[in-house]
């Protein structure tokens, strides 16, 4: 069935490149998240073309080594993804931001963030990182699973981002060193 739920902790696996399946199914994933309510950059409603767009520029990201891309997946199906930006400046080769962790609705409360989180670190760890940073809506489901798992938050910005269908959100700022 198409749109069963998950029932196991899905398998998280590393893409070191984006096939053309794996673009639309992560555009699909994105479009989702963002029909769902979730910021994270795009506003509502988001076209496949604007997703695939993003996707694809990931993807080159990804086979560039200027990211890392992690994918959740059950029945064969991407129901979650998140990625590391290892590109930053030269004065930060310890560190990477998380970005894009995304969790299909249909999916979501099964342990599928909690399982990409724990791939997150344990990549950063591979790619010799030993400080992971990210931001997160304010108040959110997400912020209070990346607590719950470890990390620090580190400050809130009022204002920060507009929700996909408006009105302003705060961001939290948060970081988990890999050591601990």
């Amino acid at each position: 069935m198409p749109n069963s739920l998950p029932t196991d902790t899905p398998t998280v696996r590393r893409l070191l490149a984006m096939s053309d399946g794996e673009a639309h199914a992560l555009a699909e994933l994105l479009i989702d998240c963002v029909d769902g309510g979730a910021s994270v950059s795009f506003m509502h409603p988001l076209s496949m073309a604007r997703a695939l767009e993003f996707w694809r520029g990931i993807g080159e990201g990804v086979a560039r080594g200027a990211r890392a891309l992690l994918v959740a997946e059950d029945a064969g199906r991407i129901v979650g993804t998140v990625h590391l930006v290892l590109d930053l400046p030269e004065n930060q080769p310890h560190r990477a931001d998380v970005s894009k962790m995304l969790v299909h609705r249909r999916a979501r409360r099964r342990g599928v963030g909690a399982a990409l989180i724990r791939a997150a670190e344990a990549l950063g760890r591979q790619c010799g990182r030993s400080l992971l940073v990210l931001d997160t809506v304010t108040g959110s489901d997400a912020e209070r699973l990346y607590v719950k798992m470890g990390w620090r938050r580190c400050g809130e910005i009022p204002g920060y981002a507009l929700l996909p269908r408006g009105g302003l959100c705060a961001t939290t700022y948060c970081y988990r060193a890999l050591g601990d």
